[in-house]
Formats: C-alpha cells, sequence, structure tokens
C-alpha cells in the first residue's frame, strides 16, 4: 500500500474508474453531439441564427466530453 501512495505522488494520475451508468451518460452525450452537429449543417444556410445556437450546444456539449475524460 504505501508503495502505490508513493509511486501515486511521485509519478502516476490517479484515475477515478468510472460506472456504468457514467459511461452510458458518455456515450449518450456522444450521440447527441453528433445528432445536433448534424442539425446545425442540415439549418446552416437556411436559418444561420439557429444555427448558430445549435452550434453553441454542441460546443457545450464537447465541453462536457472533454471534462468527462480528465
Amino acid at each position: 500500500m504505501s508503495a502505490y501512495c508513493r509511486r501515486a505522488v511521485m509519478e502516476d494520475r490517479i484515475v477515478e474508474r468510472i460506472t456504468e451508468e457514467q459511461l452510458d451518460a458518455y456515450k449518450m452525450l456522444v450521440q447527441y453531439h453528433n445528432n445536433f452537429q448534424r442539425i446545425r449543417n442540415m439549418f446552416h444556410k437556411r436559418n444561420p441564427k439557429l444555427a448558430d445556437e445549435v452550434a453553441q450546444l454542441v460546443q457545450e456539449i464537447k465541453t462536457h466530453l472533454y471534462n468527462f475524460k480528465k
């Protein structure tokens, strides 16, 4: 145990194991990100204002996905 603690402090990064529920939430966010990106692309020329709002949502989801990986 002490060797693990020493290694964790000096070298390794301690990573929390994710639960099955967290993994499902991550997968769902990835799907939402992809779907909203497609929606944004559909409305890009027809309704730029809506496309911009969807782009903001896509960016927020992307931020949450990035934070999930930390």
